[in-house]
């Protein structure tokens, strides 16, 4: 498997992110293994919070996030999936798969660092990704915070809206993934977390993952990934682990998975699901103190 390592000078000076990061190996299908990066913020011994991010993202989007988490005693675990923020990145999108994207994340979480206790946070492939984790190992976690996401089967369309950004990505010569992620914020943007955003890919074959990550969602009843999509709605529409609804008010590629979300599964019954104010896709980008506070009040109820 060809693999893109971003320079480490790419991450120098990034806003309000000082945290180093660590590192665990995990396997690539070819018998080789892959280098997955992670940052740990907050006091080891507290309760932990895993935060995926999406697509085009990385773990920079969780920034003010974490930092309102660790200031309340949460350990929080913020990994850069496969493709994307300082983790390596296969130069080709044949090696990106759903069912790829999942057990690298699962053997990083557990394998590697052995979460137990956890509560998910999961947005736009955090929660594709993470959702799966929840079903697939509910042992593992004591909580769900779904934030801007869902688990699409293939068995109801897209909206056009996400047609349209997956229709953008594929005919990008040019992938300009910090245009992407501030069309998704619902406030401005500054030049130097734009900057931030693009660091991970100063060259366009390192977008590889980026570019593939559209064509992964499943679209169609018989996709790939929609078996096992299928198994986890199972599981997450018969469990009780407590699972919080946390949408933006402004997101219209994922809005109407909230109440479908609160209406299915029956960890959501019985809690006030916030909406969180002027918050476009990225919500943790518009507004990630105010959603710190919502999983932090979360966890210590």
């Amino acid at each position: 498997m060809e693999v893109y390592r971003t320079p480490d000078a790419a991450f120098e000076n990034l806003p309000d992110f000082p945290w180093e990061p660590a590192y665990a190996e995990v396997a690539d299908p070819d018998g080789g293994t892959l280098r997955m990066a992670y940052v740990e913020v907050g006091p080891a011994d507290g309760p932990v919070a895993l935060l995926l991010h999406g697509e085009p993202s990385w773990s920079f989007l969780y920034r003010h996030v974490a930092r309102v988490l660790a200031e309340d005693g949460i350990r929080c675990v913020l990994p850069d999936l496969v493709g994307f923020g300082r983790s390596d990145k296969p130069v080709h999108q044949a090696d990106y798969s759903y069912a790829r994207l999942v057990e690298w994340t699962r053997e990083l979480v557990f394998d590697h660092l052995d979460l137990r206790e956890v509560t998910l946070v999961g947005q736009d492939w955090g929660g594709l990704i993470g959702l799966r984790l929840v079903a697939e190992h509910p042992g593992r976690f004591a909580r769900v915070v779904a934030a801007n996401t869902g688990l699409p089967t293939g068995d109801f369309d897209m909206p056009e809206v996400w047609w349209q950004f997956r229709r953008a990505v594929e005919k990008a010569e040019v992938l300009d993934v910090a245009r992407l992620v501030a069309s998704g914020c619902a406030r401005p943007m500054s030049d130097e977390v734009r900057a931030a955003y693009d660091a991970p890919f100063p060259e366009e074959r390192a977008k590889a993952g980026a570019r593939a990550m559209p064509g992964l969602v499943p679209t169609r009843p018989d996709d790939p990934a929609s078996e096992a999509n299928r198994a986890a709605w199972e599981v997450l529409s018969a469990s009780e682990l407590p699972f919080l609804v946390a949408f933006s008010d402004s997101d219209p590629i994922t809005g109407a998975m909230a109440p479908v979300l609160r209406k299915l599964i029956p960890g959501t019954r019985g809690l006030s699901h916030p909406t969180i104010q002027n918050a476009g896709h990225f919500l943790q980008e518009d507004a990630g103190e105010e959603l710190g506070r919502v999983i932090a009040d979360f966890i210590r109820a």
